[in-house]
């Protein structure tokens, strides 16, 4: 009885599973040519592995069937790797920079229709439905958009889907947007923060010019801190040449000392250049600047160490620089001990070989996620392999 109740279970786990979303084996090539062949777009679930809101749509959104009913009947579907493979060239091709994206693609490799994030059952299969719209398609909206609509709403889901991936466009939809608003509400504030990226877009005039409206939401040091972050953002691409992936120091150095001391200017240099290696998988030197960096990280928040102590556990070997993450990590929980930082230090603890350790940290991330409605399947499987 106790098998029968097994095997029950399992039948109903994998019928489940039968009635989401499938997707296609093969490569990214095959997958096209058979979207071409049914005259069928290709829907692109483009993930990462450490992606949290891509596992929670693996969990919660792709196995529904109301979703793999839509999908499997109107759509080839596929979910690529962008960080793994043929999925590197593929993030380039479609600039795709944050995760999850969600990618509507002809058979002629041409992206309709983007979206991205963590989508709710009904708005996910709406976004299908207008990646099969032609006068709903992201081709079709920058048309719109070119012709001079100036429907708030209209811009305001412009700017939404290409934000992350045209930033440059995004810009000029926005500032379209903010040139009809006389007063800016919480969301515009929350809107025109996501989209001011630098000091040499428009939306950095607004971002000045409405001081008053903005500093209503947010205390002025904020304003003044996201300020400067803006400033340092925009003096790093000046100084990083992605052709030759070289630095101009001295332009770094000399730009960011008329917002902080020469000491600051020269540690943000490090942090930016660590930042760019890691994104460039230079890890030896991402590495040896991380250490230096966070050589005293008595001052640092604990969001940031557990992320430092995380990409210590995917991308190093060394044992002394990972056990200086464990320490990182250990700091982290101790400011604030959340399920994401007691799994980063059950993983390092296994990582080094130290079961006993790993399996109490694991317990403990799962006990948190769980008390927290978080996604604690990944802590499981490490577990069970302790």
């Amino acid at each position: 009885m106790k098998k029968l109740a097994i095997l029950s279970s399992l039948f109903i786990g994998a019928l489940a599973w039968a009635q989401g979303i499938k997707f296609e084996e093969g490569n990214f090539a095959s997958i096209l040519a058979k979207a071409k062949k049914e005259n069928k777009l290709v829907f692109i679930d483009a993930y990462a592995s450490w992606c949290g809101p891509c596992k929670l749509m693996v969990k919660n959104i792709f196995p529904l069937k109301t979703v793999g009913d839509y999908y499997n009947s109107h759509f080839i579907n596929a979910k690529i790797d962008m960080e793994k493979g043929e999925g590197v060239d593929i993030a380039k091709k479609y600039n795709v920079k944050a995760f999850p994206t969600y990618l509507f693609i002809d058979g002629n490799g041409e992206a309709v229709h983007r979206t991205l994030g963590y989508v709710e059952e009904k708005d996910f299969i709406q976004f299908a439905k207008d990646a099969e719209d032609p006068n709903k398609r992201l081709t079709s909206l920058k048309l719109q958009f070119e012709k001079g609509e100036k429907d708030p709403e209209f811009l305001k889901n412009l700017a939404g889907l290409t934000m992350y991936n045209d930033a440059e466009f995004a810009g000029k939809v926005l500032d379209r947007y903010f040139a009809q608003k006389k007063e800016l509400d919480q969301d515009d504030v929350q809107i025109l923060l996501a989209g001011t990226q630098s000091t040499e877009s428009p939306l950095y005039k607004i971002f000045q010019q409405k001081k008053n409206d903005i500093v209503k939401f947010f205390p002025e040091d904020r304003y003044e801190k996201f300020d400067k972050s803006v400033k340092l953002n925009t003096i790093s691409k000046k100084a990083y040449n992605a052709d030759t992936k070289t630095w101009n120091d001295n332009y770094f150095i000399t730009e960011t000392q008329k917002l902080m001391s020469k000491e600051d200017a020269e540690k943000a240099l490090k942090r930016a250049k660590a930042s760019r290696a890691l994104k460039n998988k230079d890890i030896p030197t991402y590495e040896k600047l991380a250490l230096e960096i966070y050589q005293d990280y008595s001052a640092a928040s604990s969001g940031e160490l557990n992320s430092l102590a995380w990409n210590f556990f995917e991308n190093i070997t060394n044992k002394s620089s990972l056990e200086k993450a464990v320490a990182w990590a250990q700091e982290s929980v101790k400011k604030d001990q959340n399920f994401a930082n007691t799994d980063t230090l059950a993983n390092l603890y296994n990582k080094m070989g130290d079961k006993k350790n790993a399996k109490m940290w694991a317990e403990k991330s799962i006990e948190l996620a769980k008390s927290s409605g978080e996604d604690s399947s990944d802590t499981e499987k490490l577990l069970k392999s302790l």
